[in-house]
């Protein structure tokens, strides 16, 4: 028993020994980067030598020099861009976690717009006349709260205007509207900073994300304000006064709050994409469909025609954000309500020209402000300019389909994944286009205008997601694919 008791004893106090000898600043970047080899500390030789404890070294020498994980984030620095270079660590890499928590945020966000939507298209928008962030989250709970809510409401110039004569329960319909549009967003806040401290603190974000992602964050705060701005510009006493005025928000913050809302989502959406596939690329060698050669992107990018298709589908992303923005002026105008046939305005291709540029539009003395003021507050010429940017954008998106599946440079160069979401841009413009003239020919009907706005989300899925198909991966996932051909492969 005694001599067994030495023994463990001795072996502990080889053990502390020769830990002792570790570079103190970084015994876990050691064990990392390197094989342990006791024969090289001097202090601990004629322990190793003893016959008693030989078996016992050579057991625990064995378990020192089992390399550690060479994934495992835990020794991942978040600013280790070169640190491949520089230390032999490798980057961080965002997992997998990463990705999904920012495609469920994009989701909520592609909620909240339609949602938006239907608060708009039920005239909802001006119920709630305050902005509380933190105890607006409770709806009224009792009759007497409600009263007072009604009461703020019969101050406004919408119910002095148009719903003079709704009741209590009417109210509370319109009330449901504008409240869950606002929780939502709260959600969207408070879903999207939580995880992102998180993940910062855990140090779980590829060197890039952190400034991209804290941008993305104060974005959401700001259209929280700016949802507020636009709501406030329908609760104006003036235009009590103002001859012919309808109670809505202004357009111009209407296009605002919601072209913000559509960058958000894109941002959420092309960046937790990008960390999925990074993260397939460097631990299976999986580029945008390509299984075989996950180095096949260096060919494929460098590819003259790809980069002319590349940039051809930037420009026609840009082009389908803006009919979308074009289409926030048409809803704020109402203008979907006036020429309600297609493809002609009125029995012609397009309003006569003292119609589109009426100078009635024009407040500058000298009429010069005639032209943008008619573009974006005139109602025909702003159905108009829409009906132009959509069909444009559908001619558009089938020569990208058209060129991407039938010419034979590119139908061999693309991957595949690139081309199957040009075929679904496709038949997601096809789509759009029937619901946009749908809800026109049926003077936009709920249901029908709520899923034309759900499309033109949708097509701007599709192209976002064709543009990160054609994306290289990122510096911190080639590091990684790297790291595992030369053999660093995780345990």
């Amino acid at each position: 028993m005694f001599p067994s008791l030495w023994a463990r004893g001795a072996v502990l106090e080889c053990r502390s020994a020769t830990l002792s000898k570790f570079p103190r600043q970084g015994p876990l970047r050691f064990l990392h980067q390197s094989i342990f080899k006791p024969t090289t500390h001097t202090a601990s030789r004629s322990w190793l030598k003893s016959p008693v404890i030989s078996n016992t070294s050579r057991a625990f020498t064995r378990r020192a020099t089992i390399p550690r994980r060479s994934f495992d984030p835990r020794f991942f620095s978040a600013n280790a861009a070169q640190a491949e270079a520089a230390t032999g660590e490798l980057p961080v890499l965002s997992p997998p976690a990463v990705g999904g928590w920012l495609l469920a945020s994009a989701g909520l966000v592609f909620t909240v717009i339609v949602v938006g939507g239907i608060t708009r298209l039920t005239e909802s928008g001006l119920s709630i006349t305050e902005w509380r962030p933190i105890t607006g989250v409770l709806p009224p709970l009792s009759r007497a709260q409600w009263e007072a809510e009604f009461e703020k409401y019969k101050a406004t110039p919408e119910f002095k205007l148009l719903n003079h004569s709704i009741s209590l329960e009417e109210f509370k319909g319109i009330f449901f509207w504008e409240w869950s549009h606002r929780v939502l967003g709260r959600i969207i806040g408070v879903g999207f900073v939580v995880p992102l401290a998180y993940f910062a603190l855990r140090k779980k974000l590829t060197a890039s994300l952190p400034k991209h992602l804290t941008a993305m964050a104060l974005l959401i705060g700001a259209q929280g304000a700016l949802g507020w701005y636009m709501v406030k510009s329908g609760l104006e006493d003036s235009l009590m006064e103002t001859p012919g005025a309808v109670p809505r928000v202004s357009q111009y913050r209407l296009a605002a709050h919601l072209g913000t809302a559509f960058v958000l989502y894109a941002g959420m959406f092309g960046t937790g994409l990008s960390a999925i596939m990074d993260w397939r690329y460097a631990t299976k060698g999986v580029w945008s469909g390509f299984k075989e050669n996950g180095a096949k992107w260096v060919e494929v990018l460098e590819n003259s025609h790809v980069r002319r298709f590349s940039r051809g589908i930037k420009g026609l992303t840009a082009l389908v954000f803006l009919t979308a923005l074009s289409g926030a002026f048409v809803a704020g105008l109402d203008a979907g309500l006036l020429y309600n046939e297609f493809p002609l305005m009125g029995g012609r291709l397009a309003p006569p020209a003292d119609e589109l540029f009426d100078s009635a539009y024009a407040k500058s003395p000298d009429h010069s402000d005639i032209w943008w003021r008619n573009v974006f507050e005139n109602p025909t010429t702003v159905q108009f300019d829409h009906r132009c940017l959509a069909i444009t954008t559908y001619l558009a998106t089938g020569a990208m389909y058209f060129i991407a599946t039938r010419n034979p440079a590119l139908r061999a160069t693309l991957p595949p994944l690139t081309k199957r979401m040009a075929t679904s841009a496709w038949a997601m413009a096809n789509i759009q286009v029937l619901l946009g003239i749908s809800t026109l020919l049926y003077l936009v009907p709920i249901p029908l205008a709520a899923a034309h706005q759900a499309g033109s989300v949708a097509l701007l899925t599709t192209m976002v997601h064709l543009l990160v198909s054609l994306r290289r991966p990122g510096a911190a996932a080639r590091v990684w694919r790297q790291a595992l051909q030369r053999g660093k492969k995780p345990v």
